[in-house]
């Protein structure tokens, strides 16, 4: 049984490295059916791996002490769903987007193979396995980045591969730190460093620690390493953008949460200086990432400083190190994947639909393209905390938890921080909606007559939709179920 974690893992992986080394299709339904086919394939065996499989495996021994090793936890099950829910949608999207894209092959082929090296990301059962998926899900999802093949993309492309890479070296330092002093590298709740280990070397714990979390950070988008994220995003094909900034950043959220809860431990990391300096960076990229979306008029690269800004919701979730911020990072995990998606998608069927992509080309949209705006206008009040939709309940969380903390300062600096990251998120996001459905007078309302796009578009910003209302909605099936990881894990 448990060699069914292999299936969703390389299945996707061996189709599209078939489907790049394979001829041009001569019919374009042909290739569709086969991408659409994959997906639906590798969807239904990591559901099944997530809901059936219990046991572990290991693949093969890289050395004697380092096995890949695959087993599915409480994380690896929340964000393979996560990723897998997104990745279909947002590939069924692309069958219509990719129409007016070149090399549509190699666009599938690499899509098809990144889906398969995240869901090995969350389905790693050890820190090596772990840090070889995360930097195959660097060197996968770079050709989606240079896609277009324009300056502006290999320019970004090579941002995009420097920081990472800078990033995992910086982590691969605290590696070897874990891997010297820990008494294994599988993951476990409350970390896997004795304590008498940690009390001698306290100094260098923390100096691991701190480049942990600068490194798995890079993915993330977190300050001071940030400047790829604004850059990278935008430049990638619609859905792509949409993938990379709402799933594929989640690999480095996930390998914080790793490395500070299940390989350091919460209970070392609590008050001391790394603590303070995580939360400070957080809180930084908060407001940075949101005052230079507010400031930004193309709309692609605006809903890239949003993701910036949005991460380190999660990020500073994590670093207050209390279990009810900790559950408000996890739902906010969910809530921002459907939701940035969501908006790169919207962003992307007005680009395709119309070419427009400044925000001031779009007045008056919603005469012509009511449904893409409708859907649009719900994930946005979901990313900006109006209840009833999800980001409300994560970010309620997330602020209580920080209250709760009692931390001197940033119990109180954390809130204030996130409304008004909040307020700003407004105004870089409504004034499309308000825009466009009220563009005013001497307005030309046959601009955009007719601009919806077909139903590969719009069932996926539907669903989508839906997802950010009904999380929203239920939020305690979730939220119950954090806490009580959380409560395993401090």
């Amino acid at each position: 049984m448990e060699r069914f974690l292999l299936l969703p893992v390389f299945f996707p992986i061996l189709a599209g490295v078939v489907l790049l080394l394979k001829k041009e299709y001569q019919k374009r339904n042909s290739l569709l059916v086969y991408v659409g086919t994959v997906l639906i394939i590798t969807g239904v065996c990591a559901c099944y791996a997530v809901f059936g499989v219990k046991e572990g495996l290991t693949l093969f021994q890289l050395t004697k002490e380092f096995p890949v090793y695959f087993k599915i936890d409480f994380l690896g099950r929340y964000f393979s769903l996560v990723v897998t829910i997104v990745w279909i949608l947002a590939g069924f999207f692309s069958f219509e987007y990719m129409k007016h894209e070149k090399h549509e092959k190699r666009y599938f082929g690499f899509y098809l193979i990144v889906f398969g090296v995240l869901l090995g990301l969350d389905f790693a059962g050890n820190l090596i396995t772990m840090y070889l998926f995360y930097e195959l899900m660097t060197l996968t999802s770079m050709p989606l980045v240079l896609h277009t093949q324009t300056k502006e993309a290999v320019m970004a492309g090579l941002r995009y591969l420097f920081f990472s890479f800078a990033g995992a070296y910086m982590a691969l330092f605290g590696v070897y730190v874990i891997c010297r002093y820990g008494t294994t590298i599988v993951f476990a709740e409350g970390g896997v460093i004795p304590a008498a280990v940690l009390q001698e070397h306290g100094t260098l714990f923390l100096v691991a620690s701190m480049l942990l979390l600068l490194g798995f950070g890079v993915k993330a988008g977190m300050f001071p390493l940030h400047a790829w994220l604004p850059t990278a995003h935008p430049v990638a094909p619609g859905p792509a953008s949409a993938v990379l900034s709402g799933v594929i950043v989640k690999g480095g959220v996930l390998a914080v949460i790793r490395v500070a809860y299940q390989m350091i431990g919460a209970d070392f990391l609590r008050g001391t200086w790394v603590q303070t300096v995580w939360m400070t960076l957080a809180l930084v990229t908060v407001f940075m990432g949101s005052m230079l979306a507010f400031r930004e008029p193309v709309l692609k690269r605006r809903l890239a400083y949003s993701t910036v800004s949005q991460l380190s919701y999660i990020l500073f979730g994590l670093s207050v190190l209390q279990p009810e911020a900790f559950s408000g990072a996890l739902l906010h995990v969910a809530a921002h994947a459907f939701i940035k998606v969501g908006l790169f998608l919207c962003a992307a069927a007005i680009i395709y639909r119309t070419g427009a992509k400044r925000v001031e080309e779009l007045k008056g949209i919603g005469r012509g393209m009511p449904v893409t705006l409708w859907c649009y206008t719900i994930v946005s009040l979901g990313l900006i905390g109006i209840p009833p939709a999800s980001g409300f309940v994560s970010k309620w969380h997330l602020a209580s938890g920080a209250i709760a903390s009692g931390i001197p300062v940033f119990s109180w600096l954390g809130p204030v921080v996130l409304l008004v990251s909040a307020l700003l998120t407004a105004g870089y996001l409504l004034p499309v909606t308000m825009q466009g459905f009220f563009p005013g007078e001497g307005y030309d309302a046959s601009r955009f007559k007719g601009k919806e796009p077909s139903g590969f578009m719009l069932v996926p910003l539907l669903a989508l939709a839906a997802l950010t209302i009904v999380i929203g909605l239920v939020p305690n099936v979730l939220v119950y179920a954090f806490e009580a990881f959380a409560a395993l894990l401090m």
